[in-house]
């Protein structure tokens, strides 16, 4: 599974400042979490990488190229909607990024 990502993540493009690898690299401690393998807390390096992904989330069209790096990353990888959503309250940073695979990114606002 973690071959899956990190061929993924070879295959990642630029985003504005920040790239599709870097996006994915941030999130990686926290895919167990998302895919509903591991208890229900992440480990504490999941939140140190989506409190860094926020920290360069800062536009909306940083926002949307990451809600397409993400999307298809959570199905190949078969992340949890509900966990997805959970993960932003567990840490109380505002993500405004869904690791989800049913998000539209074109209303990400």
């Amino acid at each position: 599974m973690v071959l899956g990502m990190l061929v993924t993540i070879m295959d990642a493009s630029q985003i504005d400042d920040v790239s599709s690898q870097e996006v994915l690299l941030s999130l990686l401690p926290c895919l167990p979490f998302l895919q509903g393998t591991s208890p229900t807390t992440p480990p504490s390096n999941c939140c140190a990488g989506a409190n860094n992904l926020n920290q360069k989330v800062t536009t909306t069209q940083i926002r949307m190229d990451i809600c397409n790096c993400l999307k298809p990353a959570a199905s190949r990888f078969g992340v949890h909607s509900k966990r997805s959503k959970q993960l932003p309250q567990l840490y109380n940073i505002g993500l405004s990024v869904s690791f989800d695979p049913s998000i539209d990114c074109n209303s990400v606002p």
